[in-house]
């Protein structure tokens, strides 16, 4: 693949592209969660087949409490990853919940780092969002190093906190407010 991918990017970084989720993209991504397994488990369960990626995709992309992108690399056009903003709530609150995974070969090459920064501008920019909020197993050492690059900062712990893979599971709650 090239530079170019067929969708206008919503946002663009030097080595990163933000884009919607599209139906065309689904067999790439399966392909690219079944692939990331072992990086994403337990953490993560992203979905493996392009009927589980339409009904992800299409409930991130008809829901307007969620805002959704696909992460693609620049130099080779490939998926690197997704970023979700979840659970977003207006009026006085102007907040959301960040869900976000790289895929295996993409992992550790500064592109998700980027990318989350396209989006937190984007979040504190055009979506007029006032703060975003990410829950973190404490033992998801990636995650946390993402968001501490990123400039979130720790605001607790809360036992038990989200319902994952057949368990409820402690997190750090960090966020980050525009102006930071």
């Amino acid at each position: 693949m090239s530079d170019q991918h067929p969708a206008r990017p919503l946002a663009e970084g030097p080595r990163t592209r933000l884009h919607p989720y599209r139906p065309d993209d689904a067999e790439e991504f399966a392909a690219l969660a079944r692939a990331s397994r072992r990086l994403h488990r337990p953490w993560l369960f992203p979905p493996e087949d392009t009927g589980a990626y339409a009904v992800y995709a299409g409930r991130i992309v008809e829901d307007p409490a969620k805002e959704g992108y696909l992460v693609r690399a620049r130099d080779d056009g490939r998926l690197a990853g997704f970023i979700n903003i979840n659970n977003i709530v207006r009026g006085g609150f102007q907040c959301g919940a960040l869900g976000y995974g790289a895929f295996a070969h993409a992992a550790g090459r500064g592109l998700m780092t980027e990318a989350l920064g396209l989006v937190l501008r984007h979040a504190f920019g055009p979506l007029g969002l006032h703060r975003l909020e990410a829950n973190i197993q404490p033992a998801n050492a990636a995650s946390l190093a993402l968001v501490r690059r990123a400039g979130f900062r720790s605001e607790g712990f809360s036992p038990d906190f989200l319902f994952i893979d057949g368990a409820w599971r402690d997190h750090e709650r960090w966020a980050i407010t525009a102006g930071r």
